[in-house]
C-alpha cells in the first residue's frame, strides 16, 4: 500500500483542515478553559462535526454511516490536534464505534443514529491504575438475573461525566493479568449506582474517575462475547491507538509550523535567527523525524482499514513513533521560542500540554515499545 492519501481523501484533508482552522481554532480552546467550562467541549461544535458528516466516518453505510476507514478519520482527527480542538471525537467516533461495530444489532441501532446526529457522545473505561495496562483489568462483573452487575473503578475516562454511552471493560472470569475472561459492556449514564468524579487534566481537557457500585445492566448490553473480550478490546485499542497519534501529528505539526514561522520572523543581530545553521540542523532533524512517525501512521491506519493480521504491532510502532516525534516537536518549540515560549499568552505552550496527555493515552511509548518487545519474543 502506498504511503500517501488518495484524491478522495486529500480532499477530506483539505476540507476537515479549512473547518477545523476557521471553526475551532486554538482560541477556541483557550476560551472554554479560561472560562472554566465544566463540559470540556462544545456541544454546538460536535453538531457541527455531525453537519460535515465526520461523525458517521468509522460506521457502516449499512447502519446509515459513510461506511469509510481509519485513514479517513486520522485525517480529521489530524486537524483536531493542529488547532488543539476539544472534541470527543477520537473517544466517541473512533474508540465507541469501533466497540459497537462488534455489538449486536440492537445496541447499533440504539445508538449509532444518535453518534451521527451529533447528540450522543460515547467513551472508553479501560484503565484502573495511573499508567495504561489492560491485561490488569480487575473490575468485576457478575452475572445477576438475566445480565450482569457490574462493580469496580475507572481512572483516566475521557470526558467520562457528560458521556451518554460508557463502553466499560470488565471481568467476568479469572483474574488480573489474563486475557481470557474479559467482557465488555456497554453503560448508559444515569444508571443506578454510577458515579463520576471529573478532573481537568494538564490540558485543560476533562477525564473522570468512575466508581460503579452494582451496576444493573441485562443481557443486550454485552459487546461480542461473554468472557472473550480480549479480542475485541484489542481491536479497539488498535483504533484508539491509531486515532491517538494522528492527534498527536497534528499537535506536533501544529507545534512545528509555529516554530518554523517565529525562526523566520524573529531577528537577532539583525538577521531573521532561521538563517543561523544550528537552528536550521535542528529543524530539519525534526521534520525528518515527523515524517518519519507520519508514515507509521498511515501504515497503521491502512492496515486497520484492510483488517490485517499485523494491524496491532503497526498501532503499536505509529504509538510509540508518534509518541517520540512529537514530543521533540513541543520541546524544541517551547525551547526555540525563548522566553516567550514559556509564557501563557503564547500558544506553543498548549501544544506541549495537549501533546502530554495525548502521549499517556493508550499506552506511552515506553509501553509500546515494550508491548512490541515482548511480542517479537524478547
Amino acid at each position: 500500500m502506498p504511503l500517501f492519501l488518495t484524491d478522495e481523501q486529500t480532499m477530506l484533508r483539505d476540507t476537515a483542515r479549512q473547518f477545523v482552522s476557521e471553526t475551532a481554532p486554538v482560541s477556541h480552546m483557550r476560551g472554554l478553559r479560561d472560562a472554566r467550562d465544566a463540559t470540556g467541549f462544545s456541544r454546538d461544535l460536535w453538531k457541527q462535526f455531525a453537519e460535515m458528516g465526520f461523525t458517521s466516518i468509522l460506521i457502516p453505510e449499512s447502519d446509515g454511516g459513510l461506511g469509510l476507514g481509519h485513514v479517513e478519520a486520522g485525517v480529521v482527527l489530524e486537524e483536531i490536534g493542529r488547532n488543539l480542538t476539544p472534541s470527543p471525537f477520537l473517544s466517541t467516533s473512533v474508540g465507541a464505534v469501533s466497540a459497537l461495530n462488534a455489538s449486536d444489532a440492537t445496541l447499533r441501532q440504539a445508538w449509532f443514529p444518535k453518534i451521527a446526529a451529533g447528540d450522543a457522545v460515547a467513551t472508553l473505561a479501560i484503565d484502573e491504575g495511573a499508567k495504561h495496562r489492560p491485561t490488569q483489568i480487575a473490575f468485576k462483573a457478575e452475572r445477576s438475573g438475566n445480565g450482569f452487575k457490574l462493580t469496580g473503578a475507572k481512572t483516566f475516562v475521557p470526558l467520562g461525566h457528560v458521556a451518554d454511552l460508557i463502553v466499560v471493560a470488565a471481568r467476568t472470569a479469572g483474574s488480573a493479568g489474563e486475557e481470557k475472561g474479559l467482557t465488555l459492556f456497554a453503560v448508559e449514564t444515569g444508571a443506578a449506582g454510577l458515579s463520576a468524579n471529573p478532573e481537568r487534566l494538564t490540558d485543560a481537557s476533562i477525564a473522570a474517575r468512575l466508581q460503579l457500585d452494582g451496576v444493573e445492566v441485562d443481557a443486550d448490553a454485552v459487546i461480542g462475547e461473554v468472557d472473550e473480550g480480549w479480542t475485541t478490546l484489542t481491536r479497539i485499542l488498535s483504533a484508539t491507538r491509531a486515532g491517538a497519534s494522528a492527534e498527536m501529528l497534528g499537535v506536533g505539526g501544529g507545534a512545528m509550523d509555529m516554530t518554523l514561522g517565529y525562526l523566520k520572523e524573529r531577528k537577532q543581530f539583525g538577521v531573521p535567527i532561521g538563517s543561523f545553521q544550528a537552528l536550521q540542523h535542528r529543524a530539519a532533524h525534526l521534520y525528518s523525524e515527523m515524517e518519519v512517525a507520519r508514515a507509521a501512521v498511515l501504515k497503521a491506519q491502512q492496515l486497520l482499514d484492510a483488517d490485517d493480521a499485523n494491524a496491532e504491532r503497526a498501532a503499536l510502532v505509529a504509538k510509540a513513533m508518534t509518541g517520540l516525534a512529537s514530543t521533540l516537536a513541543v520541546q524544541e518549540g517551547v525551547q526555540m521560542h525563548g522566553g516567550i515560549g514559556m509564557t501563557d499568552e503564547y500558544d506553543i505552550g498548549f501544544y506541549m500540554k495537549r501533546q502530554r496527555v495525548l502521549a499517556e493515552m493508550f499506552g506511552d511509548a515506553n509501553w509500546a515499545a515494550d508491548q512490541l518487545a515482548t511480542m517479537s519474543g524478547y
